[in-house]
């Protein structure tokens, strides 16, 4: 479609007759792509709620494969929301992942976006049938 065939509020941005002039940006905007992707998301909830897992148990608990949650959690440590340490148990080489301040933060506004999302979602009238 171009933009000569699209309806004229998508060409020039305005917002339907019915909404609010001053409303605040939608809930989406407060979503943020480093947490919001699901493995990333389930990582940073297990910690959240552990303190600290091994690489072993992260993988277990989300049913991802070694390079998967490894890539994960290669970004998520980049983004400072997760430290990583490497160690021994024994003689057996073990990687542990802990939630950092930052992380817990992020992850509180992820589901401070999420929550208004369904709040607006859930307040909003059913499409008809």
């Amino acid at each position: 479609m171009s933009p000569h065939d699209a309806p004229p509020s998508a060409t020039s941005g305005d917002a339907p007759a019915d909404a609010p002039v001053d409303e605040a940006p939608h809930p989406t905007s407060g979503l943020n792509d480093v947490v919001h992707q699901k493995a990333r998301l389930g990582i940073l909830a297990v910690l959240a709620e552990t303190e600290r897992a091994d690489f072993t148990y992260l993988k277990s608990m989300l049913d991802l494969t070694d390079g998967n949650l490894g890539r994960h959690i290669e970004v998520l440590a980049g983004s400072g929301l997760v430290h990583v340490e490497k160690g021994y148990a024994g003689k057996r080489p073990r990687t542990w992942v802990t939630i950092t301040r930052a992380g817990r933060h992020a992850l509180a506004e992820e589901m401070a976006a999420i929550r208004e999302l369904l709040r607006r979602f859930e307040g909003s009238e059913p499409p008809p049938p």
